[in-house]
């Protein structure tokens, strides 16, 4: 009598593969969630939008929106949480006997350079509704502060952690910060990335001499 073959043997996963997809399918579902809201945001605007139509437009339910993001704000401004630790890992990442401070401002002209949209260098249509929400609304403003902080802790502990390091960390990220609110107000009064990009360098060139005289132990 014939025997039915035995079903094709599994492969076996490494140990760390379940949490890996595990990471990948939350990170998706961050994205997701804020993709919607920011669609719904930039539709009817930042306050006229409830949580729980974002729930409904993530087809999730309010519990599970909040598990994600605690704050509405936070909604919008997921886009920006992958930058929080960015200047940090310039600084930990650079080139051997690269100062910190000159690995930021290669990365900043880099950015420049590349219409990176967090150097306000970008007349991208998209990019620039959405720095117009970011800028017109008050509540998004104030959270982005807090974004900021974190970005500034982050880098303190790059540069060692002591209160030098902490009072380098806010003039630089402060700087950053400067140079690209005075991109996007240029280009949200109508000039083009391409016409704006020299005086654009030109800024951070001089912001980040400012930096040099003052910050010499990290120059």
């Amino acid at each position: 009598m014939s025997r039915t073959p035995p079903p094709p043997a599994r492969p076996v996963l490494p140990a760390d593969t379940g949490s890996g997809l595990r990471e990948r399918k939350k990170q998706r579902t961050y994205q997701a969630i804020s993709d919607a809201a920011i669609a719904l945001f930039l539709e009817k605007g930042f306050e006229k939008v409830s949580v729980a139509e974002v729930a409904a437009a993530a087809e999730i339910s309010k519990p599970t929106l909040f598990r994600y993001f605690p704050a509405k704000e936070d909604l919008a401004l997921h886009r920006l949480a992958d930058h929080e630790d960015e200047a940090s890992r310039v600084v930990t990442g650079r080139a051997p006997q690269q100062s910190p401070l000159d690995a930021l401002r290669r990365h900043f002209l880099a950015g420049l350079r590349l219409r990176d949209p967090v150097t306000g260098l970008s007349d991208e249509p998209e990019v620039l509704a959405f720095h117009r929400l970011i800028y017109g609304t008050p509540s998004l403003v104030a959270r982005l502060y807090a974004y900021q902080s974190r970005a500034e802790e982050s880098l303190a502990t790059a540069l060692g952690g002591d209160d030098g390091a902490r009072l380098a960390a806010g003039q630089i990220v402060a700087v950053q910060r400067i140079l690209a609110e005075a991109n996007w107000r240029r280009i949200a009064a109508g000039e083009h990335a391409a016409v704006l990009y020299p005086d654009a360098v030109e800024a951070a060139e001089r912001g980040f001499g400012q930096l040099r005289s003052g910050l010499g132990a990290y120059a």
